[in-house]
């Protein structure tokens, strides 16, 4: 009887336990080369995590470059709703114009791509987290050239 019991409270155990979040299936090259073709690499100082306020992961961007053609993408992956269609945005300014982004309801990543032949970049990105949007990146000039 006793171990009929202990079988009953871990069987209750488990099934109380939370269920494991989705992994992104996604890196962030195969989102810029999904999107856009081509071959990139992780740009120096390219990548930040985004946190929600209460400590939770929410997504990562990063800013890649594909060395043929001279272009920067900036690749939001998200963490939290992966699967499902929900909001997530990444952004790019090139030195001399406005921010660019891609931003929507998607299952996995938002990814922009922009020519920054010589000259340097920004990136961001955003995921959208119960009601409101949660945003990290760079905002200061690099990876110039």
């Amino acid at each position: 009887m006793a171990v009929s019991i202990l079988a009953v409270v871990a069987g209750a155990v488990t099934f109380a336990s939370p269920a494991r979040a989705a992994t992104n299936p996604f890196t962030a090259a195969q989102a810029c080369n999904n999107d856009f073709g081509g071959s990139w690499a992780y740009a120096s100082d390219g990548h930040r995590t985004i946190y929600a306020s209460d400590g939770t992961k929410v997504g990562d961007v990063y800013l890649m470059y594909n060395g043929a053609t001279g272009y920067n993408c900036v690749a939001t992956l998200k963490a939290v709703a992966v699967g499902s269609t929900t909001g997530v945005s990444a952004g790019i300014r090139v030195y001399g114009g406005s921010w660019a982004y891609d931003s929507g309801s998607y299952k996995y990543y938002a990814a922009i791509q922009r020519s920054a032949v010589d000259k340097c970049v920004m990136y961001s990105g955003e995921v959208l987290y119960a009601t409101s949007w949660q945003s990290a990146g760079r905002y200061s000039w690099g990876n110039c050239g």
